[in-house]
């Protein structure tokens, strides 16, 4: 029996990763008491009814009960059939409250700091920081829409094999702020810059005309091979220390050109090995008249 606990921080997607894992064919609970898990767990295992790929969401609501998360937690991973993971949706301070204003709900500490969003969201953080040390998956919604939270998802649990690495691959602009989910990052901006290139400056690394360019260079073949070197021999270690995801993010000024060309390129060597991969180009839409890639 697969057991997926979901949790993370109040508005950053929660209840849409739920729907999304109940549309692929877990069986969802939001808002469990944590004490109660392993002993829904045991009825799962009792029930006539074949129940083998399960999803709680346990979040800050549960109040003093949250504490009791990891505890659940400890037991469950002891539990013989039981296959447990954690999964970490988070999101910025800035974006979490503008969600908020928009949707026009309180937050769950709302009362308990006289409605102050920040105090609420640093208190939250710190109550969660635990579980995010210990989370198997994390995903960080800041910016992504719902469809594309909705396809990371499905990607990432979908006929999923319990013991298999699911490599992400992005690039981004460091002028947006570097990735805050990132494992390994990689920054390319030592390399020549298409963007100054008349021809190719409306054009992105997902083209040939800029992948071309931007490998034409001895200095990019070179830092090729050495980030591939890097990155073959650190997969096989990570599998083994039995990580499930991995983000290798590539960033160059403004996640257009390089930073997107070496995405591409890595993510076609790491699919020709048989590994599952993610795409994802994080500010290839973004001011595509001023920006400098």
């Amino acid at each position: 029996m697969k057991l997926l606990i979901v949790t993370g921080m109040s508005g950053s997607g929660k209840s849409s990763v739920m729907d999304v894992l109940e549309d692929i064919g877990y069986y969802c609970i939001d808002n469990i008491p944590p004490k109660l898990i392993p002993r829904f767990v045991d009825l799962c295992h009792k029930s006539d009814n074949q129940i083998d790929k399960v999803a709680v969401a346990v979040d800050i609501r549960t109040g003093d009960m949250f504490a009791e998360i990891i505890l659940a937690w400890q037991a469950l991973r002891t539990e013989e059939g039981v296959d447990v993971k954690v999964l970490f949706i988070e999101a910025s301070d800035e974006v979490l409250i503008k969600r908020y204003k928009e949707t026009r709900r309180k937050h769950p500490l709302d009362e308990k700091f006289s409605g102050n969003m920040h105090e609420a969201i640093n208190y939250e953080r710190e109550q969660l920081a635990q579980l995010r040390e210990i989370a198997d998956y994390y995903v960080e919604t800041s910016e992504l829409s719902a469809s594309q939270l909705k396809e990371q998802i499905k990607e990432l649990f979908l006929s999923k094999n319990s013991d298999s690495l699911v490599v992400k691959i992005m690039s981004f602009g460091f002028k947006y702020g570097v990735s805050t989910e990132s494992d390994l990052v990689f920054d390319v901006r030592c390399l020549p810059n298409p963007y100054y290139v008349d021809e190719l400056r409306g054009h992105t690394g997902c083209e040939s005309c800029v992948r071309d360019y931007v490998m034409s260079f001895e200095q990019s073949k070179v830092l090729f091979d050495k980030i591939i070197d890097l990155i073959d021999y650190l997969l096989p270690l990570y599998i083994h220390e039995g990580k499930s995801q991995l983000v290798i993010a590539f960033g160059c000024t403004g996640g257009k050109h390089r930073s997107i060309t070496f995405a591409e390129l890595v993510a076609k060597h790491l699919v020709e090995n048989d590994y599952r991969v993610q795409k994802y180009h994080r500010d290839i839409t973004k001011d595509s008249k001023t920006d400098k890639r």
